[in-house]
């Protein structure tokens, strides 16, 4: 593997902004963020935040969600910030108040009770809805600084290939969509030290 051409990689020009993705670099190998594609759900001069997205937890919604009403959804490892909490993306739009539009059919937060009582109601299914356990924060400046460093670049991405692209393939197929610069990232090992 060359090493160095994978450093000298000419990053896209793509800022940062809310309904982008953020693709970690393959060398970081970081329990939270190794090869995780992070939804930026804002950005701002304040800071950032978003949810990692390809990272589902292993456990049953409803064991880890006790005060919800029986229901069949995925819950996913959003962040490392306040990792007790609980996050939702949507695609419910006005049918849940208090929710805020991320990218075109794709919405964050909103009523929690709203969202309980569709659930019970048997009105959301769960293609329409994810959990997410923490999320990701970067303080002023901090994700630029990150970025000139190499450790993300940056990605457009649609609800339709967000929500239906499996969480272990998602990862390597927005590198791909990159381009040839970065036919490399893929192919670079998870673990180096098994090469």
């Amino acid at each position: 593997m060359d090493i160095e051409k994978l450093l000298t990689i000419k990053r896209n020009d793509l800022a940062p902004q809310k309904g982008r993705l953020l693709l970690s670099e393959p060398f970081l190998n970081d329990f939270y963020f190794g090869r995780s594609v992070v939804l930026l759900i804002d950005h701002e001069p304040d800071g950032s935040f978003g949810l990692i997205m390809n990272k589902p937890v292993n456990e049953s919604f409803n064991n880890i969600v006790t005060d919800f009403p029986p229901f069949e959804a995925s819950v996913y490892f959003g962040g490392p910030v306040k990792a007790e909490s609980m996050f939702i993306l949507h695609t419910l739009g006005d049918l849940v108040d208090g929710s805020i539009e991320v990218l075109n059919g794709l919405f964050w937060g909103g009523d929690v009770e709203m969202i309980k009582e569709q659930v019970l109601l048997g009105k959301i299914q769960p293609g329409q809805i994810r959990f997410f356990m923490g999320y990701a924060g970067w303080e002023p400046k901090q994700l630029e600084m990150e970025l000139e460093r190499n450790a993300w670049v940056v990605a457009k991405t649609s609800i339709g290939d967000l929500l239906e692209t499996a969480h272990d393939k998602m990862w390597s197929k927005y590198v791909a969509q990159l381009g040839s610069p970065y036919e490399l990232w893929d192919r670079f090992p998870i673990n180096p030290e098994m090469n």
